[in-house]
């Protein structure tokens, strides 16, 4: 077991940020066709799985449920890379075969979906998407000593293993990087919080937040909790932060609520800046909203599907022909997860007829010897710890679309 957690690289984020963190889970197993000029790899990795001679992925997220726009996300996103990956001669001259579960972002569904991918013969996990079911996977994982990288959960909880890491910026990174950028900026002085006390992501954030705020000269006029139980009327705490002044409100929650929270701060006559983090990615999809209400929403993320450099735009095109649907934050990370198992793998020299632990020990030495230019970052890198190093960017919802600010 590892790991103290590192120190944050709040002055590295903050230079870099000055200069600028579905379908059903039967379509993403290999040999499915994607449709998005790449798929004929994915048929010779269904053969070579059955006797052996491919590696097998699995990944674990919410395909289903209130959650399902981050996994249906990721679950295609990794489909890309791996379909591009197997028609260029897969890794180590092996195919990928790969297999995605749906936990409805539930712990106990995601253990389960850990052992059906165990009894499957995964031999890595890109997953999970949400936090607290990976908090309940990592404990298994780590009794395996099975490799995993997570594309999306961002709690330092997920990463208290040396064979766990993660593809997204943690928790504290983001609440700190967040108040960074609203203080360097000067997009408010007064600010107030809107989050989930009974989520590790949402509550994670908030503390760091509020802590790097009063390093940035902001003042916090209101922290306004809501729980699980108690997250479909938000008038209490929109109340207390126009009462409170509060020119804008953080919003370190996930999409579904943040949707009601806009459409509820509207009918109140209340239009302050909202800012978000990576769980407002997926705030345009959620049914029956408004999108018009969330002109001006800001998020940190490292993926805006409208940057013009020619990787983004490659697999922008590749997604929106196989799913007709533009890519958020969260396929992106995919994407870019199967491909770091893929540079850890080739600089490990691992094959498919090793054991799990061996494989994942290998991988584990590994990820402190890559680096990889992603979707998501140029030359990523990662700590002892499982964080990445990566510099965050931030994006603005602008007439209907996420654009890079």
């Amino acid at each position: 077991m590892k790991k103290a957690l590192s120190v944050l690289l709040t002055a590295a984020m903050a230079a870099s940020m000055m200069a600028g963190c579905g379908s059903s889970s039967d379509g993403a197993a290999s040999g499915t066709t994607t449709d998005n000029g790449a798929a004929a790899g994915t048929e010779s990795a269904g053969a070579a799985a059955a006797d052996g001679a491919a590696f097998k992925i699995g990944g674990i997220g919410p395909t289903t449920g209130a959650a399902a726009i981050y996994g249906t996300a990721v679950m295609n996103g990794a489909q890309i890379a791996v379909d591009e990956i197997n028609a260029a001669g897969g890794i180590n001259g092996y195919q990928i075969a790969y297999k995605f579960e749906d936990d409805q972002h539930d712990a106990e569904k995601s253990v389960n979906a850990y052992n059906s991918l165990k009894d499957w013969g995964m031999q890595m996990l890109m997953g999970t998407v949400t936090t607290t079911p990976c908090v309940a996977v990592v404990e298994k994982t780590a009794e395996d000593g099975m490799y995993e990288l997570t594309p999306s959960a961002s709690s330092t909880d997920v990463i208290d293993n040396d064979n766990v890491f993660q593809v997204c910026f943690t928790d504290p990174n983001q609440g700190t990087a967040s108040a960074q950028y609203i203080g360097e900026n000067k997009l408010a002085a007064k600010v107030a919080v809107i989050y989930d006390s009974s989520d590790v992501y949402s509550s994670g954030i908030e503390a760091n937040f509020v802590k790097e705020a009063q390093n940035q000269g902001l003042e916090v006029v209101a922290e306004e909790a809501f729980t699980a139980d108690s997250k479909t009327d938000f008038s209490t705490q929109l109340q207390k932060a126009q009462s409170a002044g509060a020119e804008l409100v953080f919003l370190p929650i996930y999409y579904t609520e943040a949707s009601i929270i806009l459409t509820q701060a509207d009918s109140m006559g209340y239009a302050p800046t909202f800012f978000g983090c990576d769980g407002l990615d997926g705030l345009l999809g959620v049914e029956n909203f408004n999108t018009e209400l969330a002109e001006g929403v800001m998020l940190l993320t490292p993926f805006a599907a409208d940057a013009d450099d020619e990787k983004t735009q490659s697999f922008v095109t590749k997604y929106k022909e196989a799913y007709g649907d533009t890519p958020n934050q969260f396929a992106a990370d995919a994407y870019d997860a199967i491909y770091i198992i893929k540079a850890a793998a080739e600089q490990a020299g691992v094959t498919p007829d090793m054991s799990v632990a061996d494989i994942g020990s290998a991988l584990e030495a590994a990820m402190a010897e890559i680096s990889v230019d992603g979707l998501t970052g140029d030359s990523m890198t990662w700590q002892a710890t499982g964080e990445v190093s990566k510099a965050p960017k931030a994006v603005v919802i602008k007439d209907g679309a996420y654009s890079a600010m």
